[in-house]
């Protein structure tokens, strides 16, 4: 399964591609942590956990602000 296919929760995945990098954004609407291990991001919320599959890339870096979960990756 592609990422663009994934939901976290009841929030869509949606991908935006620009020149150096792709970007994926989910409105969890809460706040919580993520953590990229390997090839997937682990998106811990309130008592939920998720694992997403993130594509290959050579910088994958993940963060979740004011309840909006966004996965960067370059190379």
């Amino acid at each position: 399964m592609e990422l663009t296919e994934q939901t976290v929760g009841d929030a869509a995945i949606r991908r935006f591609d620009y020149e150096d990098a792709t970007t994926f954004a989910a409105d969890l609407g809460v706040d919580g942590t993520v953590d990229v291990v390997g090839d997937t991001a682990i998106v811990v919320t309130d008592d939920d956990q998720y694992d997403i599959s993130v594509p290959d890339g050579e910088t994958v870096t993940a963060f979740i602000n004011n309840g909006v979960l966004t996965i960067e990756v370059k190379g």
